[in-house]
Parts: C-alpha cells; sequence; structure tokens
C-alpha cells in the first residue's frame, strides 16, 4: 500500500529519493518522509500530507547533501496519518531507521515484550515496533545489521517490503520482501530500491525483483548478496532489463494520470492483442494458452479470482466463456474466496486477475489454489510482478503504466485478453463456428477505432457533468455483458467524485432499487441495440414513469430510447459480447469530469492505493 524508495552511490541521494516518492505517490498519499545520511548523521524529515508538503518542510528543517537515502509515502495502516506516524521510523537508539509497506500482524505481543526491556514508543505504527525489534536482537546477539534483520523477520508474522540502514555501518541497506513488491535498481556504482521500478528508470534498466522470503545486502562497492529469510541460503539473483520507459510514467500533457490513460485505450488494446491476434490468417496466438491447451480444454470449470475492477472484467470474461467455449464459469471476490474453504480439484483452472500484480488477496487465492492441485493462470499489467512469477503460466495485459489509482485502460485490457482466450478456447472445442469466429476476431481488430469513436463523446460527457456534479447518489444499469459496465460504472464515480452510486442488472431494479427513484436521482443505462435491447427499454420507461433523470449510452442512430432518455451518449455499434470495451468509455469520461468540477483529486482518491498489497 505505501511506497518506498532508497539510493546509495555517489549520486546526492535526496533529489534521486524525492522524484521517486512522487513517482510512487499513487500507492500511498496521505504522509511521506525522507532520511538522509550526510557521511556523520542521519537527517530526517517527515510529515503528514503529500511529497509536495515533504519537500517543503525538509527544506527548511534538514540539510539535504548526501549520497545514501531512504524515503516513503503512506497509506495509513496502524495509526492515524499525521507527522509521528509517518515513516522513516527511528530505533530507540536512533542508529537505525527504516521504511516498510505492509503489516505486522503480531506487533502488539512484540511490543508488549519490547516495553518491558525499556523501549519506549512514540508511533502507533507496527513498523516502529519491527526497527526496534532488530535493535534488540542486534544489541543482543552482538550482530550486524543484515543478520538482525533476518532474525527478527524469522519471528514476525504479515506481510513486508522493508528497507533498513545503520548508522554504525553507513555503507549498506538491508532490504526484504514478503507478500510486498520491492526492485532493486542496479547501476554503475550505485543501487536504486523502490515498490516498482519507476523511480529509477532514467538511471538503470537492470533490475532485480525479490522474490518472496528474500532479503539483500546492498553495499558500496560490492556485489549485492540475495539470502533467503527463512534459512540463510543464498540466492543468485536473476537481472532483467526494464521495459518501462520515462515517457509511460510523465502526463504527457494531460491535466490527470488519469485522462491520459483513458486516451492511450486504443493504442493500448491494439498493443494489448498485437502478435497474438491475426485476423487475416483466423488465428489467436497465445504461448501461456498454447503451452496449456490441454488443461483449459480438459477443465471441469474456471474459477476466475480478482479484486475491485480486476473483478468487473472477470465478471464480463465469465459472460464470454460461457457463451464462446461453453465452459462453467465462476467468478469470486479474492479476498472472500481465500477464506470460505472453497471446493477445488485438479481439473479446474484459476484465472486470477491484477492490474499490479502485487494484490495481496488475489496472491492468497493463487497460493490456496495451487495447493489444492488447480492450474493458475495469471493477468496482470506489471512484468516481473508477484502473480506472474506464483502462477503456472499466464498473460501480460501490455497497458503500460497505469498510474491513476482509478484503473480504467487495466479494464479494458484485461477484457481484450480474456475475450482472446476464449476464442482460442471455443475455436478449439468446436463451440464457435467458424463463420463467427472469424467476425469475432475482424471485430476485435476494430475495437481500437471504436474506443477512439467513443472518446469524441467527451465534450457530451462533461456537458453531463455539470448538471450532476452535485447528486448525492446515482444508479448503473445495464443487462447481460453490459451488467458488469454498469458496476465498473458506479464504482469510478463513488471511487472518485465520492458520489455514493450502485450499479445493478437491469431487470433487478423493481426488486428495490426503483424505490430510490424520484426526479432527483440520475439513473445512467447502458443500453446498445444489440442484446436485449426491448427488455432495456421497458426498464428505461419504468424508470421515466417516476420521474428519473436518464442518462443513456446507446448506439448511434438510436431512436427509441433517445426519446425517453434526458441525456444520450451514442457510441459506435459493435457485438454484444465486445460492447463492454466501448460503452465503459463514456462513463469513465462521466466520472473524471464530475471528480474534476467537485474539485476532487482525481489521480489520488482520498483513502485508497493503486496496490493493495496487505489485507
Amino acid at each position: 500500500m505505501c511506497g518506498i524508495v532508497g539510493y546509495i552511490g555517489y549520486r546526492e541521494a535526496y533529489p534521486i529519493v524525492i522524484k521517486g516518492l512522487k513517482r510512487l505517490e499513487y500507492r500511498g498519499y496521505d504522509s511521506a518522509g525522507v532520511m538522509i545520511y550526510d557521511g556523520e548523521a542521519i537527517k530526517l524529515s517527515k510529515t503528514k500530507g503529500k511529497v509536495a508538503d515533504l519537500e517543503e518542510r525538509a527544506a527548511k528543517e534538514i540539510s539535504t547533501n548526501g549520497t545514501i537515502g531512504i524515503g516513503h509515502t503512506r497509506w495509513a495502516t496502524h495509526g492515524v496519518p499525521n507527522d509521528v506516524n509517518s515513516h522513516p521510523h527511528l530505533s530507540n537508539s536512533g542508529d537505525l531507521v527504516i521504511i516498510h509497506n505492509g503489516i505486522i500482524e503480531n506487533y502488539s505481543p512484540l511490543k508488549v515484550e519490547l516495553k518491558k526491556r525499556g523501549y519506549v514508543f512514540h508511533s502507533d505504527t507496527d513498523s516502529e515496533v519491527l526497527v526496534n525489534l532488530i535493535e534488540e536482537i542486534q544489541k543482543k546477539e552482538n550482530i550486524k545489521l543484515g543478520k538482525a534483520v533476518q532474525i527478527a523477520l524469522n519471528q514476525v508474522v504479515g506481510a513486508y517490503a522493508i528497507a533498513v540502514f545503520d548508522k554504525k555501518n553507513p555503507n549498506e541497506i538491508v532490504a526484504a520482501r514478503l507478500g510486498s513488491p520491492l526492485a532493486i535498481g542496479i547501476g554503475e556504482g550505485e543501487y536504486f530500491i523502490a515498490s516498482d521500478a519507476s523511480p529509477f528508470i532514467e538511471y538503470t534498466s537492470n533490475a532485480v525483483y525479490l522474490e518472496d522470503g528474500e532479503m539483500a545486502n546492498i553495499r558500496l562497492h560490492k556485489p549485492m548478496k540475495v539470502r533467503k529469510i527463512k534459512d540463510d541460503s543464498t540466492v543468485d539473483p536473476y537481472i532483467q532489463e526494464l521495459q518501462m520507459n520515462l515517457e509511460q510514467i510523465e502526463k504527457g500533457g494531460y491535466d490527470h494520470f488519469m485522462l491520459k490513460e483513458i486516451y492511450e485505450q486504443p493504442s493500448v488494446i491494439k498493443d494489448t492483442y498485437r502478435g497474438r491476434l491475426h485476423a487475416n490468417k483466423g488465428l489467436i496466438q497465445m504461448s501461456g494458452v498454447e503451452d496449456n491447451l490441454e488443461k483449459f480444454l480438459n477443465a471441469d470449470r474456471i474459477i476466475i479470482v480478482a479484486c475491485g475492477t480486476s473483478w468487473h472484467a472477470g465478471l464480463v470474461a465469465e459472460y464470454i466463456f460461457e457463451e464462446f467455449a461453453r465452459i462453467s464459469v465462476e467468478v469470486e471476490y479474492a479476498s472472500e474466496f481465500r477464506y470460505r474453504n472453497p471446493i477445488i480439484n485438479s481439473k479446474d483452472v484459476v484465472i486470477a486477475i491484477s492490474q499490479s500484480g502485487e494484490t495481496a488477496d488475489t496472491m492468497a487465492a493463487i497460493k490456496l489454489a495451487k495447493e489444492k492441485g488447480a492450474f493458475v493462470f495469471g493477468v496482470c499489467n506489471v512484468v516481473g510482478s508477484s502473480i506472474s512469477r506464483e502462477t503456472h503460466a499466464g498473460a501480460y495485459t501490455h497497458a503500460g503504466p497505469e498510474i491513476g489509482v482509478a484503473s480504467t485502460k487495466a479494464f479494458t485490457t484485461q477484457i481484450t485478453v480474456l475475450t482472446m482466450i476464449a476464442l482460442r478456447l471455443a475455436r478449439a472445442k468446436g463451440s464457435l463456428s467458424l463463420a463467427d469466429f472469424h467476425m469475432y476476431l475482424q471485430e476485435l481488430e476494430l475495437i481500437p477505432e471504436k474506443v477512439r469513436e467513443a472518446l469524441e463523446t467527451n465534450e457530451k460527457a462533461k456537458e453531463i457533468a455539470e448538471t450532476f456534479r452535485d447528486a448525492p447518489n446515482c444508479l448503473y444499469l445495464g443487462r447481460g455483458y453490459n451488467f458488469p459496465v454498469a458496476l465498473e460504472g458506479a464504482l469510478k464515480l463513488k471511487e472518485i467524485s465520492y458520489i455514493h452510486a450502485e450499479g445493478y442488472p437491469a431487470a433487478e431494479m423493481k426488486h428495490g432499487p426503483i424505490a430510490l427513484i424520484d426526479e432527483q436521482m440520475p439513473v445512467v443505462v447502458i443500453a446498445p441495440k444489440q442484446g436485449h435491447y426491448d427488455k432495456i427499454v421497458s426498464n428505461i420507461q419504468e424508470i421515466k414513469s417516476r420521474s428519473g433523470r436518464i442518462i443513456a449510452v446507446v448506439t448511434k442512430g438510436d431512436t427509441q430510447v433517445r426519446e425517453l432518455a434526458d441525456y444520450v451518449i451514442e457510441i459506435p455499434e459493435t457485438s454484444d459480447a465486445l460492447s463492454p470495451l466501448i460503452t465503459t468509455i463514456p462513463l469513465q469520461l462521466l466520472s473524471y469530469h464530475i471528480a474534476v468540477l467537485r474539485g476532487c483529486n482525481v489521480d489520488q482518491p482520498r483513502n485508497l492505493a493503486k496496490s493493495v498489497t496487505v489485507e
């Protein structure tokens, strides 16, 4: 949930750490802090608020000169967001400094024991407990920092990515991970530490992603040493070349990352199917699927596990897999799946979906499925992420970095990947005619251009946003393939504008939500010409008769819904199964403009973080 950055080398550390924290601010932004070692003393500055607030404070409080530094941007778990609870945290002696992403579940009994031994705590955080536990072990055993960190981590329960610095041995930073991501950039005579590679991509293209249960001793002028936390065995780290570039993580002239990412969808959808979809040859080629085709074809069922927006993409996939490939599909919240003792067997295929590839609940669901003998296939965006390493096989979405906390392009690229898998299985099973198979390939190839056309509804969405910017509630309705789009549209609105919104299957409206409808209630209805058009027209008439204010997303040229709706957003026509890739676009734009008009922080909505690496 939090972002951590570290540097050790020959450059000034402060600007590298601060710039890195700004790039990681999507991971947490309720407080921030920095530690710089200037060769003699630890310089520490931290504050409630954003990285910009930290910059202002650090300029007044500390000398920022020094070639070793660590920094942190926080999403609060233990302790309210305030100056004291902000990271980094010092040990009681003031010699050790820690930054921590994750949760130490058994921090309370550890804290009680450390208090008995004379330790004083200044914050409410579990992280301060951990740094003092390391110090206690270091003193008691008379050992170096690395060994003390290892022993301490074998005593804690929970998840973490940490970086620890010891003033008594100032040419070293010790880093470790379990359940939270950690990347180490390797340069010439310098090392970088971060929650992901974005803070150091302009300095090096070589990175090591620590695996769960690994720690690294990162030392000046010496090779990095990686060991297993559990048994101290050495690990030969795999150095991979980064695929990301600096341009991808900048706003590129847009006011917000979210808007940039909405407008990137035509290109990233094309990137997602590039090299996989060959409409002219009538082929879909995905190595992760081809290498495991029999497992998919022999599956008794497919279980999709995901959270949030990825769960909505999974719901769309349920319709597509069952329609095309005629395989039974269940879609589960990963957070519930892992705790309800689910029935899983060796003939099940589990598809785990996550933008970041680090979602804690989804990771736990993967481990459970593997223990039960299921084949696990990952769909994620971040190369080298935990899910990509933990699953048996998978497919990347190739959406590029998604910085805005509210997912947009992740949703459409996930649907694109899942649609290609369903089509490939349908063709292999013969459950889809050759003519229909070719038709869908051609339709999918046209989607980027149709998304580009749907983006032309931006001004209309902005106009509607002016009308409904102060609405206290909103209802989203869809049927069939577009029921999950209604859920996703409602989620986007509540995430970034803080307006209460709910998504429903349109037919379910009269089983409860219709009681809410009056002249103050905006109702967004997704009503493309394909699918259950006549049924949804009837639902719109029910809303109209109760004076609800109707915003309808319709196929270009529609006349029937236009007569009933107060506002109409037109989108290009496509097949029913692929329509979610188009219908979601105006809903993203509508949420964006309402949030902007309400003065909300679109890219960093309150209480949310991009990569949920804790339960």
